[in-house]
């Protein structure tokens, strides 16, 4: 009887690897032998973005087999053995589906008998399909802006595939000063940086300016005229804190102001009035009594940001007004709410980012904040934060809780995150990776992270990889249940040890010698070595200057202009140095 059973298993086994073998088999061959059959079909009035989606997906193609599929208008296309861009009423017939909106970025790519369809949202979606095809049926990678991996491939036959995806964030800003490169960030889904523009890969968004305030009544304009526009503190008017919000003649100025900045960058969705970068907020009778009638500063700030957001709904309806949650005005109010095109824009500037937000402590009233926030604001954009700004080079270990404060954002209704990082100049600590593995997070932060940080860390930094994972493993080593991991911290804090920096040195160094005769893998590695560098030459100076480590350091960030601090250039940094 167990044999009879064995016996069945066994054959049943066989019948489901034949079946699987002839659908294969019979699958359509995309391309083989470098030909292929297919045409890449635009459809009618394709973008901008989804023409470049069709012409990368033939170079790609051409790279990956050899084969030259035509790229053909709709109209002149036969309707057999075609990968169809685009939706048009084409599409609709054969799939079914309804007409995306032009800027919904999500896509889907289906086969129906012979064909393949890639079709989304006008502005990015479609793009996002074909790229993501190329990905994951096809193996392409865009790492870094001089970093993309096409595999080689002989046949690949179109599978039953029926893929859909939609973004967990709307706006996504991972903020590297390498992610400013419009190909890059179509390739990878990064749909927002600091200054809004055209691009061949559809319209990079973005949120306009901030700590406005002193840019619409600024000082040297304002200040000897009219003190009373300025805060109150301690009894005497100062020019280099927060303006009195309460003052009729601020609340003009500013909204005039407003308007005229729409006026003058139409191409931005938000547009920021919001405080100054500092905490000297009005302390005049008016003031005072706003924010204790709102329990909190914010109550204060959206009192005026929602008058400024009225003017301009009645001239731009479609336009959003900006204001931030930031340190004094972090705490939500209590009896006002952010009018409904106001986007309130959290940072999360004081936070432990050593643990994620929801597992530490330190971050308690943090989340009592985003929680208040969620229920409050009807639009909540995150400023987060992923480097430590007091000194660039250092390790920064945070992988561990990327993925998961995007969840947590996701969980409290942002509809965008700001994931500020190195953006000054190249050389940032792991800025290539965290660029990269930001990007794909912030589409989907469901994804297992360390699978995501091993391919790009072999890819990107070849026979020294495994000396690259073993000195990531060693930087998350140093985290504790006990460690705050602020963005501010210095060489000197109880994260780092000196026998870190010197295993660290070792283990780079040795690395080094894999790579020697690849000058781009010497490079990349180099800025890696940047980090065990900086702990010495900070912790160890004189040891530093006598093993020739300062030497190599200050010659690293001078001959590629590698920024070590956000407030101190390469020189100023050289000549704090030699101060010391």
């Amino acid at each position: 009887m167990k044999h009879s059973l064995a016996l069945a298993k066994r054959s049943w086994l066989l019948l489901v690897v034949l079946f699987v073998q002839t659908t294969v088999a019979a699958a359509p061959k995309l391309f083989g032998g470098g030909k292929s059959d297919y045409q890449i079909v635009l459809a009618a009035g394709a973008s901008e973005s989804e023409q470049t989606a069709a012409r990368e997906l033939q170079a790609y193609l051409r790279q990956i087999s050899g084969a030259e599929l035509p790229v053909v208008e709709a109209v002149k296309a036969h309707l057999q053995h075609v990968i169809y861009i685009g939706f048009d009423s084409r599409v609709k017939a054969a799939t079914g589906a309804a007409v995306p909106a032009r800027d919904d970025e999500s896509f889907t790519y289906e086969t129906h008998y012979d064909n393949l369809y890639i079709y989304g949202g006008r502005q990015r979606g479609t793009m996002y399909g074909v790229f993501t095809f190329l990905e994951r049926e096809l193996g392409v990678r865009w790492y870094t802006a001089d970093c993309t991996v096409v595999p080689k491939r002989s046949t690949y036959r179109l599978t039953d595939l029926h893929v859909h995806e939609s973004p967990a964030i709307r706006y996504r800003f991972a903020q590297y000063f390498g992610t400013m490169d419009d190909a890059w960030c179509g390739h990878n889904k990064n749909n927002t940086l600091w200054g809004a523009r055209h691009t061949a890969y559809g319209d990079i968004g973005a949120y306009w300016n901030a700590h406005t305030c002193g840019q619409f009544v600024h000082p040297e304009d304002y200040f000897e005229s009219h003190p009373e526009y300025f805060a109150l503190r301690d009894g005497k008017r100062i020019a280099d804190g927060q303006l009195c919000l309460t003052n009729p003649d601020v609340l003009r100025i500013c909204t005039e102001q407003m308007l005229k900045a729409i006026s003058t960058y139409p191409d931005y969705w938000v547009y920021s009035m919001s405080q100054n970068d500092n905490k000297l907020y009005c302390q005049c009778e008016q003031c005072t009594a706003l924010a204790e009638r709102y329990q909190a500063q914010s109550g204060v700030v959206l009192w005026f940001v929602n008058q400024v957001a009225a003017a301009v709904k009645a001239v731009y309806p479609d336009k959003y007004v900006g204001t931030f949650a930031y340190q004094y005005t972090r705490k939500a109010p209590v009896g006002i709410a952010p009018a409904d095109n106001v986007v309130i824009r959290l940072c999360s500037i004081e936070c432990c980012f050593a643990h994620a937000l929801d597992e530490c402590e330190h971050n308690k009233a943090f989340m009592d904040d985003l929680r208040a926030w969620q229920k409050l604001a009807p639009r909540l954009y995150i400023w987060d934060y992923v480097v430590d700004f007091a000194q660039y080079h250092a390790p920064f270990p945070n992988l561990q809780v990327l993925a998961r404060n995007i969840q947590i954002f996701r969980e409290h209704n942002a509809i965008g995150i700001q994931e500020e990082a190195q953006y000054q100049s190249h050389g940032g600590e792991f800025a290539e990776l965290k660029a990269w593995l930001l990007a794909r997070l912030l589409w989907n932060p469901d994804q297992p992270v360390q699978p995501l940080i091993e391919e790009f860390v072999r890819a990107y930094y070849g026979a020294a990889a495994d000396a690259v994972l073993k000195y990531i493993q060693m930087c998350r080593d140093l985290v504790t249940p006990q460690t705050v991991l602020g963005i501010f911290i210095r060489h000197n804090h109880e994260l780092y040890n000196d026998d870190f920096t010197a295993a660290a040195r070792r283990l780079l160094d040795d690395a080094r010698k894999l790579v020697a005769g690849d000058s781009a893998l010497v490079a990349r590695l180099d800025r890696v070595r940047l980090q065990p560098m900086f702990l010495h030459v900070m912790r160890s100076p004189e040891a530093a200057a006598a093993d020739g480590t300062r030497d190599e350091y200050l010659r690293l960030i001078r001959e590629n202009n590698y920024r070590p601090r956000e407030h101190r250039d390469v020189e100023a940094f050289i000549k704090e140095l030699e101060e010391r």
